[in-house]
């Protein structure tokens, strides 16, 4: 039974348990508008007479502007509402998605994912405080653990229908879905959800700006935000390489690229599911080893390749390292988006913003760096990224013993 608080009064009376299965089929969605369309990259790169970098830029282009979307929208949200906010937005990314699909034009699908990664910071932040506004104590921890845990059935599930929509009906019926999706997602909107906001918060811009310092300067709050990046650009960046691997240097299908993209979304889900039953252990500690234990598989992958170098050997090495990176996104999720409850629009917006900001120049870098070529470079990649990871966790460690020592004085 869901337990709803009297600020939920203005979603209808009998329909707040939708409601809230709503809020959670929406959390994936920003996995779903890159995921979806990963197996057809190539394709995409061929008809349309691009580089692989060009198309691959659309990615980051979505992200870069979810990003910056999820930096301003929490102070939006928690001055003017969830709800109606959240209900424009599906309706614009649908007709967007209509654009994409009826145009080869490279440069207005650029402007089109802007639109996209606009409107879809909405959606998410708007859904992410629904939970904060709603639910208090163990209810709500509980709640939010299982944020990661949602969101990754967008990449389990998107790019194996991608696969299957691009092979049948073409790159552009992956873009038809996405439209039709959001519609219909707005019309149960319309009818069984409601503004949950009660206590608006007056939108002075100093006063705002002021609430974004003091966030920002939480040590632990901002570091946590970039373990966020480091972890979710592990996956992104074999987004951004896999199928170009497994279409061109392995020879194989979209359909094979759907499925190996399908089971690394499962590796991430895996890891959110392990976070939230050591939830109760030591947080640095279990940390710590987890972030050694993928420096440790990357190692015997890069090892492996002078023996084996086939789909196999890629998706298992893969699938370990993306477990920890699904574990190491749990844990500081849950954290992150818990450390300000009395303003959770803007904390829910500037760590999914910092996060997707610091994940689509990141990893748009590395795959400039290391170019998607072969399993050699994807492993070169993931070395990178654990070593920053480790970079980061040193300093975590330097703080939170000078923490303790500050506590006993």
């Amino acid at each position: 039974m869901i337990t709803i608080t009297s600020k939920t009064k203005e979603i209808k009376e009998g329909h707040q348990g939708i409601a809230t299965l709503l809020a959670f089929a929406l959390l994936p969605l920003s996995g779903f508008a890159t995921d979806i369309y990963i197996p057809s990259l190539p394709t995409m790169a061929g008809e349309m007479q691009v580089s692989s970098i060009q198309v691959q830029l659309t990615l980051s282009i979505f992200l870069i502007s979810y990003g910056i979307s999820q930096l301003f929208i929490g102070s939006v949200l928690d001055s003017f509402g969830r709800y109606k906010a959240g209900l424009v937005s599906l309706l614009i990314f649908a007709v967007a998605s209509l654009v994409i699909a009826v145009t080869h034009n490279i440069y207005l699908i650029y402007l089109m994912r802007v639109i996209h990664g606009l409107t879809v910071g909405a959606i998410v932040v708007a859904k992410r405080a629904y939970f904060v506004d709603v639910f208090t104590g163990d209810k709500l921890k509980h709640y939010l653990s299982l944020f990661s845990i949602i969101w990754s059935t967008g990449p389990i599930v998107a790019p194996f229908v991608g696969g299957y929509l691009q092979t049948v009906f073409g790159w552009e019926s992956n873009f038809y879905f996405l439209a039709g999706f959001a519609l219909v997602f707005a019309v149960l909107e319309l009818i069984y959800s409601g503004e949950t906001l009660v206590h608006f918060t007056e939108f002075r811009f100093r006063k705002i700006v002021d609430i974004y310092v003091n966030m920002i300067k939480t040590a632990s709050f901002t570091l946590g935000i970039v373990m966020l990046g480091l972890a979710y650009c592990m996956v992104m960046v074999y987004n951004m390489t896999g199928p170009f691997i497994i279409e061109h240097h392995l020879n194989l299908t979209p359909v094979i690229a759907g499925y190996s993209s399908l089971v690394l979304g499962f590796a991430w889900m895996v890891g959110g599911f392990i976070g939230k039953a050591t939830i109760n252990k030591p947080f640095f500690s279990r940390l710590v080893v987890n972030v050694t234990l993928q420096l440790v598989f990357v190692i015997l992958m890069m090892i492996s390749l002078q023996f084996v170098t086939n789909l196999y050997s890629l998706i298992f090495f893969a699938f370990i390292i993306h477990v920890g990176a699904g574990y190491t996104f749990n844990n500081y999720f849950t954290f992150c988006l818990g450390k300000f409850p009395k303003n959770a629009g803007i904390a829910g917006g500037l760590t999914g913003g910092i996060t997707y900001v610091i994940v689509s120049f990141l990893s748009y870098g590395i795959v400039n760096i290391v170019p998607a070529k072969d399993e050699g470079n994807l492993s070169y990649s993931y070395l990178i990224l654990i070593l920053l990871s480790i970079i980061v966790m040193f300093f975590i460690f330097r703080m939170n013993k000078k923490d303790t020592v500050s506590e006993q004085l």
